[in-house]
């Protein structure tokens, strides 16, 4: 096994760092996916970073370990500071080191400052700077500056005392700008007295330093003006592929980018060429990520971002709202109903507010309240709430004086201790629900995993559910039985491995019981 010898380094809060002390032995288990007790480990600290890197950092040693968390590599006397994946940032007296997360030392902590990129690392000691290169394996310094930062392209954006930019990285490396800018991860801008440019990985104009105007669209596309001359660009990281040019002007107004020509709005535009061309439009206006389109003989339609009609245009709506199931939110007169893509009116606009159907309802609203109706106009669930959420799987999230519910299809609620302080729903569709600062758990179709009882809970798996209360954690299933008691200081969940790390201050484990145990013991207990 190889050992470095480094100083001693402190580890600071990016990590979460459960509970740390020393003073007490403590022991980690390793459970199987099947929370199967496989083996017990040494004290410490372990970490997992990243998909496959594991650390463990007791007083004096800092170990990389392999998938059975035997240690690979150890370094004596050392801690983390901060990962940065694939970079190990280590701290001593306030000096910087890095390590590869193979273990490898790349840099001693004698830096003021590291920033780190995928292949290189940038130290600096007071003004002057040095470039690791992960490729060629070697430390360079490239002078001394203001300021540096690797730009998103992975060239090095240095400032030079005069308040000139250069990149130090690049065939030219004395050259200076007037500035410099990364908004996209292949190009930079750069702005000299000729006019702007970008430049790509390589440190290379790929658009010469002679235009106008440039701003940046999104990812890598950008506006340009260049005299008379209007330019939309795809900035590759070889090359500036212009998409579309032109002498009518293009402009971007309300959020969307249009073209006139003679005078008169004619065109709506994306990124790289003409999303409409068609005569008589007066406005447009975005509304989410399709466009409200106005013509001048008083009709309206919404477009999609392919540049496809959603709703064609007609008179009877002034604005559009996208839908589904096929209708469509718009403002008819001084009220909302719905509309078909044809344009013919759908739900009469007898409300204030409309939003979106999802499975056959769509929250609409009366005066100050919310309520749901179907696609035959029909109010299915009365007027009564400040806020209404769309149905997902047959549940909706509403809020009524100050609190909120999950409800049913029929207007019930789903929370049997009743509304909470805030529900939100997560990415995977789970409902979490906070009272008092604490917090639980609802599965997609309202099932509750668990009332708001927890100071933390996290679902991490199917039937792996992470809960804390105090400083003590343990894991749930999603009927709310425990897998691991609420007794340890921290629990691990290392997916790659499939493993679940688990550490105690002590040998004793309390034992664990179901719902139905723990209400037959009760029962019994009265009994006696």
């Amino acid at each position: 096994m190889r050992k470095l010898h480094l100083l001693k380094f402190f580890i600071p809060f990016l990590f979460t760092l459960l509970n740390l002390s020393w003073a007490y032995s403590q022991t980690w288990e390793v459970f199987d996916n099947n929370f199967h007790l496989e083996k017990k480990l040494a004290e410490g600290e372990i970490f997992l970073l990243g998909n496959s890197l594991r650390i463990n950092v007791s007083e004096n040693n800092l170990a990389f370990l392999d998938a059975n968390y035997e240690p690979f590599t150890n370094i004596e006397g050392a801690s983390l500071y901060q990962f940065l994946e694939p970079w190990i940032i280590i701290e001593n007296n306030e000096k910087y080191g890095a390590l590869h997360e193979y273990g490898e030392q790349v840099l001693p902590a004698v830096y003021d400052e590291i920033q780190s990129y995928y292949t290189l690392l940038l130290g600096r000691k007071g003004e002057e700077f040095f470039v690791y290169n992960r490729g060629k394996r070697a430390t360079n310094s490239i002078g001394k500056f203001s300021s540096a930062r690797i730009a998103k392209n992975g060239q090095v954006i240095a400032k030079n005392s005069d308040g000139t930019y250069s990149l130090p990285l690049s065939e030219n490396p004395d050259h200076r700008f007037i500035s410099l800018t990364d908004p996209s991860t292949d190009v930079i801008v750069a702005k000299e007295a000729s006019g702007f440019g970008l430049i790509n990985t390589e440190g290379k104009y790929i658009l010469k330093p002679v235009i106008d105007e440039l701003t940046h669209l999104e990812e890598n596309y950008f506006y340009a003006k260049n005299s008379n001359e209007y330019l939309l660009i795809n900035a590759l990281s070889t090359s500036a592929d212009i998409r579309y040019n032109s002498f009518h002007r293009i402009s971007i107004e309300n959020e969307v980018m249009v073209e006139y020509i003679h005078g008169k709005l004619r065109r709506i535009m994306k990124n790289d060429g003409i999303l409409l061309d068609i005569v008589g439009m007066d406005s447009v206006r975005k509304s989410g990520s399709y466009f409200n389109v106005h013509f001048r003989d008083g009709t309206t339609g919404l477009l999609n971002k392919e540049g496809q009609w959603e709703v064609k245009p007609n008179k009877t709506a002034t604005g559009i709202f996208p839908g589904n199931e096929g209708a469509y939110g718009a403002k008819i007169g001084d009220g909302f109903g719905f509309i078909n893509a044809s344009g013919d009116t759908l739900v009469a606009p007898k409300f204030d507010q409309v939003s979106v159907f999802s499975e056959g309802m769509a929250s609409v609203k009366m005066g100050t309240k919310w309520g749901y109706i179907d696609h035959h106009q029909a109010l299915v669930i009365p007027y009564a709430y400040n806020s209404a959420g769309a149905f997902k799987d047959g549940v909706a999230i509403v809020q009524a004086e100050g609190k909120y519910d999950l409800i049913n299809v029929n207007g019930t609620s789903m929370l049997e201790e009743g509304p909470c302080q805030r529900i939100s729903r997560t990415t995977n569709g789970y409902y979490l629900l906070e009272n008092n600062g604490l917090f639980g758990l609802a599965k997609p179709d309202g099932t509750i995993i668990s009332n708001p009882i927890y100071e933390e809970i996290r679902r991490e798996a199917k039937d792996k559910i992470l809960v804390r209360k105090g400083d003590k954690y343990g894991v749930i299933k999603e009927n709310g039985d425990f897998e691991l008691p609420l007794f340890y200081n921290t629990i691990l969940f290392d997916e790659k491995n499939n493993k679940v790390l688990a550490k105690s201050k002590t040998e004793k484990v309390p034992e664990i019981l179901s719902k139905k145990e723990l209400k037959k013991r009760r029962k019994q207990k009265k009994g006696a």
